[in-house]
């Protein structure tokens, strides 16, 4: 969508899907970076905070992060100083957004604190990494939130110094209908170059359909990882058959990106909006096919002989697949066993069809002779 005029504007359908998204991620986040003494400090950032809501009334991203805090089950257990960032360069959606805080403050634990800063994200971004490298310090642990109207302003070589710090992770919106209009720009050639940290997206100039978006949803995953996120998931959202937008997901932990890809599947988007998952965007994530994952662990371990339950999950848990690890026993496994297309080592279980930690499994095909 282009960026509206409006304080307040309403709330595109397909929005709702990453705010969900976010939501359940920020549960699990929360708790497993803010709980115990491992870190003084955790940050949300939200670099394009915008007002707060929409016209209806409904949740942006801040309010939807502050609320995830403010009623979480585990909140008198998350003893870690929670200090939420909200970056907005309009002045009166940052106005708008800072009515919005005063009226959410009150709920937050007493440790939690709550910033707007008034500005662009790349050049605030820009000047807090050179004032810690010149101080020799580290960011602290945080999710860095990228969601802007176009492809301005989330420069690969920003996501790169966030990424640089441990227990860093972003999240970021890409806009497929800007992208596709502005790629034969020549006034916002600068900008492509900024957005893929490289020249390589000419090359998708003289593609188009499927081919264009497959080709540099793979370009910009590559990107992320060679900005340092070890680990990329992504899911895309489309309206009927047309792609409106996808998010990249980069971590430097595999925990962190189970945590993520089990928020994409609990999400449930109304409307004609659906999530899609994979490699390529071919399965409907509220239509699931466990085809693909049980086919995934035959290949990765087909030759590997006995290997423990612990170690196929830890795969799982990995950018390798769309799936995530509480899925492994009941719709993998099981079915697999039910079948015939794996060995388990009874003596590493009590029960047929449960699968403790210890157990052994075998995925070399069965021979019949």
């Amino acid at each position: 969508m282009a960026a509206p005029k409006e304080t307040v504007w309403r709330r595109e359908d397909h929005t709702e899907g990453k705010h969900l998204v976010l939501g359940h991620y920020l549960e699990a986040w929360f708790p497993i970076l803010g709980m115990g003494d491992r870190n003084g400090r955790i940050l949300f950032i939200d670099g394009f905070a915008g007002p707060g809501e929409y016209e209806g009334g409904e949740e942006g991203s801040p309010v939807v992060a502050m609320r995830v805090l403010a009623k979480h089950s585990a909140r008198e257990m998350i003893n870690s100083e929670v200090v939420f960032v909200f970056i907005e360069k309009e002045s009166d959606r940052a106005q708008y957004l800072e009515g919005l805080v005063d009226q959410w403050g009150p709920r937050l634990p007493e440790s939690a604190k709550v910033q707007v800063w008034r500005g662009k994200f790349e050049s605030l971004m820009t000047e807090v990494f050179d004032q810690l490298d010149e101080q020799e310090k580290r960011m602290a642990p945080a999710l860095v939130m990228m969601d802007p109207f176009g492809i301005k302003g989330i420069p690969i070589d920003v996501i790169r110094r966030i990424l640089a710090n441990d227990r860093c992770e972003v999240y970021v919106t890409f806009m497929w209908e800007a992208i596709n209009r502005h790629i034969s720009a020549p006034e916002f050639e600068g900008d492509m170059t900024k957005l893929f940290g490289s020249e390589e997206w000419r090359d998708g100039i003289s593609l188009t359909g499927r081919e264009r978006n497959h080709f540099l949803h793979d370009l910009y995953r590559r990107q992320l990882k060679s900005a340092g996120a070890r680990q990329v998931v992504h899911f895309h959202l489309f309206k009927g058959r047309r792609l409106k937008y996808s998010v990249f997901f980069g971590t430097g932990h595999r925990l962190g990106a189970d945590r993520m890809k089990k928020a994409i599947w609990k999400a449930d988007p109304t409307g004609d909006y659906s999530f899609r998952g994979g490699e390529r965007d071919q399965m409907s994530l509220l239509d699931p096919d466990y085809e693909p994952l049980q086919k995934a662990l035959r290949e990765r371990f087909k030759s590997a002989g006995w290997v423990s339950i612990e170690d196929v999950e830890e795969f799982v848990r990995s950018d390798a697949t769309i799936y995530h690890a509480g899925q492994v026993k009941s719709e993998a496994l099981k079915p697999m066993e039910q079948t015939g297309r794996i060995e388990v080592d009874h003596q590493t279980r009590r029960r047929r069809y449960t699968y403790p930690n210890g157990c052994r499994i075998n995925f070399r095909p069965l021979s019949l002779f």
